[in-house]
């Protein structure tokens, strides 16, 4: 469709037209990723080549300082004046043998099974003459799986500085040959110099490794096995199960007889239902909250803010507790209020219908979260210029009109990337479903006793809160079952975040509002 016959569409149209193009657009950047994947995973490989070269360069040509670095890290600058770096290289190397021997070397060895055995009991005989049981535990499978992650992570961290060590020596090196010398000094002046950005980044990366990475890979690698409450450390071993875990929760029984393939989809349905209409409903709610107070001829315009920002002061939880209260059907204050005035006969089930407790849910959410939006929304509607108003004034342009050209457009650049992790935040709402309707009513599939690795989800239940009762407050712990779904909700909020940013104007036309 070309420019001219797009523009002589009428206005739902192009509405529709640019929906269709925005989801043509996903499909059409999915394919050409692949179809550029062979050339990139080709450039990878040959980044992949470059240290195989170093190291190569290092052995044939190194001298004999140089090549020691491939048995001692950082020997060679202990020789060639740059003794800090070495002293650190050297500690470092000294740290992961150590660290190998006691806590890598022996969990890596029990990782194929998780464990021999967990615990012995028998009994003793106190100073009393009594016979208690006494229990004596042996290996931990959480703690063995854990530590050989965590041994991982230190082995790839020292190749890595194995590596840089030889790098450097083999530059100290060739540096001395053409008379350029090493120093302490110098080597610390790059660290608030030339290195800075690795000095300010290195406590970010480690808290990222050690919060962030080694936790998701624990949380994946827990998915292919029985961790649950009858294989709980330490009192018991539990073992791999490939890819059981995710068999039972997509294909177990088939599709059209399996309770929790069809939960898990309309749990997955709901999430994502609910993560649209919380994240726009707020936004273009609180975009039209901050232009009214913003307009001209509004009075007061610094109480009306005040008022909305007093609401956020309140802590969250207390809100939505004490709404929750005021919904409950048989003493919430909402229905006995009703009653009073005569408007209802009969108790309104407002947390416990499932389509009303989505409805409300939503409507709370809106109330709670639309002060945010508007302190967000009014910053950088003050930095729209006015010009550009005065001028679509004086071309007759309506009010309408002047926020579909000029607001909406330009606060859709400025918080597009707002907007998208906005929406993964509330993929992963914890606090507004939990605490306002514990996530029921629960799903019942016409069975009066479900299985009981159904119990507690509810058809408020986001996938975030399922796994919190599946690992925390269920009767039977599922944490193999929890994790397949923590990876699931991995998958969904990464494919979102990465499609939908690439798309935004943000990305795709960064200095059109420079």
């Amino acid at each position: 469709m070309t420019t001219i016959e797009y523009l002589s569409l009428s206005t739902p149209k192009r509405i529709l037209v640019s929906i269709e193009r925005f989801f043509i657009g996903i499909f059409v950047a999915i394919g050409k990723f692949f179809a550029h994947l062979p050339g990139k995973i080709w450039k990878l490989l040959k980044k992949c080549s470059n240290p195989f070269y170093v190291l190569y360069d290092a052995i044939v040509r190194g001298d004999w300082m140089t090549r020691m670095n491939f048995v001692i890290f950082g020997f060679s600058q202990l020789f060639r004046k740059q003794k800090v770096k070495g002293v650190l290289f050297l500690l470092f190397e000294a740290f992961f043998i150590f660290f190998l021997i006691t806590v890598g070397i022996p969990n890596i060895s029990s990782l194929h099974n998780l464990g021999d055995v967990a615990c012995i009991k028998h009994l003793t005989t106190t100073s009393s003459g009594a016979e208690i049981e006494v229990s004596q535990y042996f290996d931990n499978s959480f703690n063995i799986l854990l530590y050989s992650i965590v041994s991982f992570a230190v082995i790839l961290i020292a190749i890595g500085l194995w590596y840089f060590s030889i790098r450097d020596a083999k530059s100290l090196q060739d540096n001395s040959k053409i008379g350029l010398q090493a120093s302490d000094k110098a080597f610390l002046k790059n660290l608030g110099d030339k290195n800075y950005h690795v000095t300010l980044l290195t406590v970010p990366m480690v808290g990222l490794v050690v919060f962030t990475v080694i936790p998701i890979l624990f949380m994946i690698f827990i998915g292919f096995t029985n961790y649950n409450s009858y294989h709980q450390s330490p009192a018991y071993l539990f073992d791999w199960v490939g890819w059981n875990n995710y068999s039972a929760i997509l294909t177990q029984g088939g599709a059209n007889n399996n309770l929790f393939l069809q939960t898990f989809l309309q749990v997955l349905a709901w999430t994502l239902i609910w993560a649209v209409f919380a994240t726009f409903s707020n936004y273009f709610l609180g975009m039209v909250v901050a232009l009214m107070i913003n307009a001209k001829g509004i009075k007061l315009k610094k109480v009306w803010r005040t008022i909305l920002v007093t609401t956020i002061a309140v802590p969250q939880f207390v809100s939505l507790l004490l709404i929750s209260r005021m919904l409950n059907t048989e003493v919430g204050v909402i229905n006995g209020l009703l009653r009073e005035l005569g408007i209802i006969s009969s108790n309104i089930k407002w947390l416990e219908d499932p389509l009303l407790a989505k409805v409300v849910i939503i409507v709370v959410n809106t109330w709670v979260g639309i002060p945010y939006t508007m302190l967000t929304c009014t910053g950088i509607l003050m930095n729209i210029p006015e010009d550009l108003y005065e001028s679509a004034r004086i071309d007759g342009a309506s009010p309408f009109k002047m926020y579909t050209k000029i607001t909406l457009p330009y606060m859709l650049f400025v918080t597009g990337p707002y907007l998208i992790s906005s929406f993964i935040g509330n993929i992963n709402n914890f606090n507004v479903i939990y605490l306002l309707s514990g996530g029921g009513p629960s799903f019942t599939y016409g069975m009066q006793t479900p299985p009981q690795q159904l119990t507690g989800v509810g058809q408020t239940d986001l996938l975030i809160t399922w796994i919190y009762k599946m690992t925390m407050t269920n009767v039977f712990k599922d944490y193999g079952a929890a994790s397949v779904l923590g990876v699931m909700i991995f998958v969904v909020v990464a494919f979102f975040s990465l499609i939908t940013y690439s798309r935004t104007n943000a990305v795709k036309n960064e200095e059109d509002f420079q």
